[in-house]
């Protein structure tokens, strides 16, 4: 089947991620952790398979992930963990929009307002870029 044909693989679990809906690589894209170019290019898992991303998603409506190690929540920063916990759930909400509105949006519509047009609320004395 040509890759057109065919959702993304996860580079976890090699199940084929077939919605949006549970994309850690489009969560990535909405809560401006990496650029519309590197939709094609990067690494894509579902959001369960990525625990150290996923435990930060803090809604009813998705099953919380438990995170063990030195990556847990509960051994972070807790403005960090505050801060990373409010933009995940944020962005995980607008997947689940974007999983009935992406067809009538364009690209650089999907991420959250604050990383649209290259804006970024991100913390400055944060070193990821």
């Amino acid at each position: 089947m040509a890759p057109c044909e065919q959702g993304y693989v996860c580079d976890i679990c090699d199940e084929e991620v077939s919605s949006i809906r549970d994309s850690d690589l489009y969560l990535r894209f909405v809560t401006g952790q990496i650029d519309s170019r590197q939709l094609l290019t990067a690494q894509e898992r579902h959001l369960r398979c990525n625990p150290v991303t996923a435990q930060f998603i803090e809604t009813p409506e998705f099953e919380p992930v438990t995170m063990h190690g030195p990556c847990s929540k509960l051994k972070l920063d807790i403005d960090y963990v505050r801060r990373q916990s409010e933009l995940m759930t944020r962005g995980w909400h607008r997947l689940q929009e974007l999983a009935e509105t992406s067809h009538t949006l364009p690209i650089n519509k999907y991420p959250l307002p604050e990383f649209r047009h290259g804006v970024s609320t991100r913390d400055p004395h944060s070193s990821r870029e």
